[in-house]
Formats: structure tokens, sequence, C-alpha cells
């Protein structure tokens, strides 16, 4: 139902914005190194901003984390997970190597003419939300160096800008 809610957000914002022609010109891809509730892992999103006006974007979007489950003192002992202490079997899901989560967001940011940008944000995932702060720095045209921080949430990579 979480991933069900949080695709639906994220394309429920991407469509709303289709219908504006002057916000539809701006797409936002970005990919991310990140941790997110104590796993690392990496991160891809996509975003279309619903009003831009000067330097301020309010942009909904939504994405991927691609992260590790696997959990320390868990094995998989054939098909079975068990937890190494005690041997007693345990739920697949800590011994599973790979995971994903989608997730949606929106985040409110203001661009400095030709320079930084910086603004809060807030992010649906697992049942959560949880706001953070967010900053990006251009690199090349269209292209920008971005980090986000808030609470049990960190990452950092590329912005493109279409």
């Amino acid at each position: 139902m979480r991933y069900q809610l949080a695709a639906l957000v994220g394309f429920a914002g991407l469509c709303a914005v289709a219908a504006t022609p002057a916000a539809a010109s701006t797409v936002t891809a970005e990919a991310n190194v990140a941790r997110g509730e104590g796993d690392w892992g990496g991160e891809l999103a996509v975003g279309v901003p619903l009003v831009q006006d000067g330097g301020f974007a309010l942009t909904p979007g939504a994405g991927v984390f691609f992260h590790n489950r696997d959990h320390d003192g868990y094995d998989s002992e054939g098909s079975q997970c068990v937890r190494r202490s005690d041997g007693a079997d345990v739920s697949d899901g800590k011994c599973d190597g790979s995971g994903t989560k989608l997730f949606a967001r929106v985040e409110a940011t203001y661009r400095l003419p030709t320079s930084l940008a910086f603004g809060v944000g807030a992010r649906y995932i697992s049942g959560d939300l949880r706001a953070y702060g967010t900053v990006a720095m251009p690199l090349a045209p269209h292209f920008d160096v971005k980090a986000n921080l808030g609470d049990h949430y960190l990452s950092a990579g590329i912005q493109a800008r279409f």
C-alpha cells in the first residue's frame, strides 16, 4: 500500500504539471548516494516544477531508493534465514541482499541568479514523512551538485535540469 501511495502522489504531481505549459519545460533528474533509515544505497529521482516564479520553485517528484537489506547477525542456511546468536529462524527480509523502496517528495527551493539553490523538502518513504534541507550548486550548465540532509536521511549527488 505504501508503495502505491508514493507512486500515486508522484504520478499525480507530474500529471498536474504536464497540464501547465510554462512549467513543463523543466524536468529535474537526480542520481544520488544516499543513507536512509540506517541503510546505504543509491537513489534515482525525477521531478517537475509545479510553480516557478523568479528564483522560487515548488517541485513534486518521485523516485526509487536502492539499498542493501542484509542485516548484521543473520545468515542464510539453505532456504531459511537464521539469527546467528541463537540459531532461531527469522523472516527472510533479514537475509535478502537487495531492496528497493519507492518514494514521493516535494521540494520548495530558491535559486540565486546563476548561483546556489537552497530550500526545504519532505520525503514520503515506507510510511514515514520526513522533512529535510536541500542545497545545490552549479557544476556545469544544466547540472548541479546537490545534497539533502534531514532526520534519518542524507544524500549527495548530481542533478540535471532539462
